[in-house]
């Protein structure tokens, strides 16, 4: 039997790929650690899973977690922060990672880290997954790299934001309208992780993962919003504004809506480079956006 961690598995991928190992023929031992065991994550997460109080921030903590498992999959990001909390999260703990893996024997890491990252990005966000990644492919493990274009599903936080926004605000001020991104299913996301897992021979790779079709954000919304009883009409703000815009959400109270840094990162086209593997390399045909977002979003009708 496979004995998996899984960092960042409360979230919303994380559930999705906890629940799809389990339905499996023969499933995995999966531990989950969080550092909210008194919060939602028990209630949410499935009974199978090991779901343990950990901050694996802490080195020696990560170490007595990584101990004895055939693989790990990190999963944990974050959109916001200033470069101290980016280089933490995407780089300083990949490092830990890294070396707790070293110095218990385990090999095989999944990392899943988003289309576009490159070191020369303006995003910080994107800059420091690229430094992420690099500390990965340096490692000497084996390791596989998925990027995802944007992510959406029943739980999601891009669709289903715009669609409660919808139900509120008769026109949407939008910056960055004309972004571009190829959505991702999430079950297509996890799909692929577990394919990864159960082949060897895609450490060393990288695989992009996205769905069949390219479309904007303003396109996006209008869909979320149609998709879920209240189609809006979106106002493209021009650049100086959308800053504006994005600056004063960063400091509403609560998780930002919108940064500067996001607006950065849509500078950087959310598409296939046509350049690596994809998720049909793994025997994954994507599902087109129409398919899946619709039944959820309806669910929203008043």
């Amino acid at each position: 039997m496979q004995d998996i961690l899984i960092l960042g598995g409360t979230g919303f991928v994380g559930k999705s790929l906890c629940a799809l190992m389990l339905a499996s023929a023969d499933p995995p031992k999966l531990t989950v650690p969080t550092r909210n065991m008194s919060g939602e994550a028990r209630p949410l997460m499935p009974e199978a899973v090991d779901l343990v109080a950990a901050d694996v921030g802490v080195p020696s903590r990560l170490v007595e977690l990584v101990q004895g498992k055939t693989a790990i999959v990190n999963l944990i990001a974050i959109l916001h922060g200033d470069a101290a909390e980016f280089a933490r999260v995407h780089v300083e703990l990949v490092r830990s990672l890294v070396e707790a893996c070293k110095a218990t024997g385990v090999r095989r890491i999944v990392h899943v880290s988003a289309l576009g990252v490159d070191s020369d990005r303006p995003s910080r966000y994107l800059r420091s997954k690229a430094a992420g990644e690099a500390v990965l492919k340096g490692s000497g493990l084996d390791v596989t790299v998925l990027r995802p274009s944007v992510i959406y599903g029943e739980q999601d936080r891009f669709l289903n934001m715009f669609a409660r926004l919808s139900t509120f605000i008769p026109i949407l001020p939008l910056a960055c309208a004309d972004a571009r991104f190829q959505p991702v299913w999430v079950e297509d996301v996890v799909r692929a992780i577990v394919a990864c897992l159960a082949r060897p021979e895609t450490a060393g790779q990288t695989f992009e993962c996205a769905g069949p079709e390219v479309l904007t954000l303003a396109k996006l919304v209008k869909l979320a919003g149609r998709w879920s009883g209240h189609e809006r009409s979106v106002l493209a703000l021009p650049k100086a504004l959308g800053t504006l815009q994005a600056a004063v959400m960063e400091h509403l109270p609560g998780e930002p809506l919108m940064s500067r840094d996001n607006l950065q990162s849509m500078q950087t086209p959310n598409v296939l480079s046509g350049r690596l593997p994809t998720l049909d390399a793994l025997g994954i045909q994507p599902a087109a956006l129409d398919e899946v977002a619709p039944a959820y979003l309806g669910r929203r009708r008043a």
